[in-house]
């Protein structure tokens, strides 16, 4: 999802942190690799490409793999911008992608109260953590 501010980030893809972390997350907890082996920045056919996009064939190729999502839980690390307006509808959307119910996502965000390059504001972190079933 698309959050104005003065500085963007930069990545091949459009950049989507928490997304990518979630996509870590999934194909971690599947055993199946991580997105730089599936979507590498390498190939011109994933530049500027939609993460959701990336996140919707990560969960056709677990489906098809006999995985299903119980949950999943998103924390994004930075001081600005302020993403916490913008929480529910990351929950809508990565919900509505993952094909389980909003109550079934959490979308958190913290500061790391100036420390560090998310605190100095030089870049953005995710984590994100999720149940399978298989």
């Amino acid at each position: 999802m698309r959050i104005d501010h003065a500085e963007g980030l930069a990545g091949h893809s459009d950049a989507d942190v928490a997304v990518h972390a979630l996509m870590d997350a999934l194909l971690g907890a599947a055993g199946l690799g991580d997105i730089g082996e599936l979507f590498p920045d390498t190939d011109p056919a994933f530049e500027g490409v939609s993460s959701v996009l990336l996140l919707e064939r990560v969960i056709a190729w677990l489906v098809r793999t006999g995985w299903t999502v119980e949950n999943a839980d998103v924390t994004i690390v930075c001081e600005r911008p302020r993403v916490s307006g913008y929480r529910l509808e990351m929950r809508e959307r990565i919900a509505a992608a993952l094909g389980v119910a909003s109550d079934a996502v959490s979308v958190k965000a913290t500061s790391t109260e100036g420390m560090g390059f998310e605190g100095r504001g030089e870049g953005i972190a995710a984590h994100a953590v999720c149940l399978l079933r298989r």
